[in-house]
């Protein structure tokens, strides 16, 4: 939360990371702790920009499923799409918030 607060202006995320924000919060039971979170993605949903896995996210993605297959290190599905946006957004804008433990974003 801090570090939103401290980087609100800048930062923007990946559509796939924001499908997870809203699994894991509507996962939650009713509950106080579920009402702050739901508050805190509204905030989030409001000021930050979300990033879309376009068509040009998803070539990007696919060329690298092959490369890193090929190698014999395939990454998982989700984390490769948040790498893609965040090399497609990169172009355009940075800093990107990637996900927690997006793979490696090579090339």
């Amino acid at each position: 939360m801090e570090k939103y607060q401290r980087f609100g202006g800048v930062l923007a995320t990946a559509s796939v990371v924001w499908a997870e924000l809203l699994t894991g919060c509507r996962g939650l039971p009713a509950s106080a702790k579920r009402r702050n979170v739901e508050a805190f993605l509204a905030e989030v949903a409001a000021s930050v920009p979300i990033l879309p896995y376009d068509r040009e996210a998803a070539d990007w993605h696919a060329a690298e499923r092959v490369r890193l297959a090929r190698m014999g290190t395939p990454a998982p599905f989700a984390d490769g799409q948040i790498a893609a946006i965040a090399k497609v957004d990169s172009a355009v804008r940075t800093p990107v918030l990637r996900g927690k433990a997006p793979p490696p974003v090579r090339g």
